[in-house]
């Protein structure tokens, strides 16, 4: 698999590495390898768990595409929206290990996640898109709004509020936190018992539950193409 996501199989578990740089940057390259990897976890019929670096999960999209023109982002924007889509719908069960920061769609990953563990220690998770001068397109909103309690996403998606991994757990962007030490035997204890799962029940279930939010990231997916962010 490509160096920006790196790919690892075995019992039932595959294992996405996001690797791009010190902060993580998601391009259109790093969608592009990690559709390529979610693909081969299909086709594995495997749990997926996705991690980043020490440190961090994600400071984000690539800023250089972002400021490269409006056609540039917003398409960037598109695809990351898709690929999130993508993860809410996949027919197998997705972890998220965040080994760190997780901001903008890097806290993003972890709103489109079905389980979400965090390190304990001085990081921030959370939407600053408001803070650095962009309006938080329809996707975002919505997924924010979905996924985060009524407190947490009008703190998170208005005032652009950061949150202390414990915090996160509170807000809705992790489900349980650990030292950096249990990071990864928490995860794959995760992954394990996620893979004792009726697989074509959780994904039916998974498509019931998340039918209207799916519908809707359709239709905001397609409102954020016309608009400028």
């Amino acid at each position: 698999m490509s160096e920006l996501v790196s790919y690892d199989f075995a019992d039932g578990i595959a294992r996405l590495g996001l690797s791009n740089g010190k902060v993580n940057a998601i391009s259109p390259a790093v969608i592009e390898a990690f559709n390529a990897a979610l693909d081969k976890a299909e086709q594995d019929r495997a749990v997926v768990v996705i991690s980043g670096q020490p440190g961090i999960l994600s400071g984000g999209y690539d800023l250089k595409v972002m400021t490269s023109g409006a056609d540039a982002a917003k398409a960037l924007v598109a695809a990351g929206s898709t690929l999130a889509r993508r993860m809410l719908s996949h027919p197998f069960p997705v972890v998220v290990a965040c080994t760190g920061h997780a901001v903008a769609k890097g806290a993003f990953i972890l709103l489109s996640a079905d389980y979400r563990i965090g390190v304990e220690g001085p990081f921030k998770l959370g939407l600053n898109e408001v803070a650095i001068g962009m309006t938080m397109h329809h996707v975002g909103i919505e997924l924010a709004r979905a996924r985060l309690t009524n407190s947490a996403f009008n703190r998170s998606v208005i005032n652009a509020e950061m949150f202390d991994p414990a915090d996160a757990v509170d807000a809705g962007f992790l489900d349980k936190i650990v030292p950096a030490e249990q990071l990864e035997a928490a995860t794959m204890a995760m992954a394990q018992q996620l893979t004792k799962l009726n697989m074509t029940a959780h994904r039916n279930t998974k498509l019931k539950t998340r039918k209207a939010l799916l519908e809707l990231l359709d239709q905001s997916i397609e409102i954020d193409k016309q608009h400028s962010l």
